[in-house]
């Protein structure tokens, strides 16, 4: 699917691109989501070098990520967008040339409906492709600034669950999405910064004044999250730490419990296995008190190792 957006003064028009028709004018934008084969040879006639392919995507060298070349600049970059609980990583391919912005994908991305949401509202301010793309971005700084607050929101949470046995299990899967889903929240921020590097260096000419305190102000805002993810790296690390230890401590003490059992039951079943050898003399056998003092002793030694371990402190 292509779906073109031309500029016509300050605002959007939106419409999927027919491909038997002439491009539209005023077009900045073309993205690419999951094109057809018949789309993808459509697409050859826009580039003078080889064509981007989709499974280009995941290239994590620099080379491959972040190059310019006679089609203008490319850029790979990381979006992660959340799914329920879970946070993933998309990444998208733009292509930045003089007069148009063009974006690969192979998924959906919710900042690409929400920016569209904007157009339709007339919200987004953009004269040319290199502000709409600098739009993305902080549409991305922002989203991942929210999901950072969320993840103290959730974190707030566990740290209340992480002493009940019960919902231990939840918990620690809670702790183990949010660990996954801030390493993509760090690795989009990484790859953000990298991105926004590169387009400072390399439109260096063609950028004016506002687009360059644009991209200085989208890497301070990088700079000034980036502690704040580590730190949930930390806070995660420590209620799963916190976890385990109480797991263990719960365990200890039902480990504790049985080897106490074990202790105090030892005198009575060294009393029960003493009368129950088969010699042919023993006096106590013929003792007619003998049955009920055996189970007097047993339950003395039994109550006297319970108190020996109650005034040490074991128990």
């Amino acid at each position: 699917m292509i779906t073109a957006y031309t500029l016509n003064g300050t605002s959007f028009n939106i419409q999927p691109l027919d491909l038997e028709a002439e491009l539209p004018p005023n077009v900045v934008w073309l993205d690419i989501l999951k094109p057809s084969e018949d789309e993808q040879h459509w697409m050859k006639q826009l580039f003078v070098e080889e064509m981007p392919e989709l499974d280009e995507l995941d290239d994590i060298e620099a080379s491959a990520r972040f190059y310019r070349d006679k089609d203008g600049l490319h850029i790979h970059s990381l979006f992660p967008q959340r799914l329920g609980k879970e946070i993933d990583g998309i990444n998208v391919l733009f292509n930045l040339r003089n007069n148009m912005l063009i974006s690969f994908r192979e998924d959906d991305l919710g900042l690409i409906r929400l920016l569209r949401h904007y157009m339709r509202q007339d919200r987004v301010e953009a004269d040319n492709a290199t502000d709409l793309l600098l739009e993305i971005f902080e549409l991305k700084v922002e989203y991942i600034s929210d999901l950072i607050e969320d993840g103290y929101k959730t974190l707030e949470q566990t740290a209340k669950q992480v002493l009940h046995v019960t919902n231990l299990h939840s918990t620690m899967a809670d702790l183990m999405q949010q660990e996954d889903g801030n390493g993509h929240i760090r690795l989009a921020l990484y790859d953000t910064r990298r991105a926004l590097r590169f387009m400072k260096r390399s439109l260096r000419q063609q950028s004016d004044d506002e687009q360059r305190r644009w991209i200085d102000e989208m890497l301070y805002d990088i700079e000034s999250l980036l502690p704040h993810t580590q730190f949930l790296f930390d806070k995660i690390n420590f209620q799963l730490d916190a976890a385990l230890g109480f797991t263990s401590l719960e365990q200890s003490k039902v480990i504790k419990i049985f080897s106490v059992a074990a202790v105090v039951f030892l005198p009575p079943t060294l009393i029960a296995s003493i009368y129950g050898m088969n010699f042919e003399i023993m006096p106590e056998f013929g003792w007619k008190y003998g049955y009920p003092m055996s189970l007097v002793m047993m339950l003395m030694s039994a109550c006297g190792t319970y108190y020996f371990f109650k005034r040490k402190g074991w128990l």
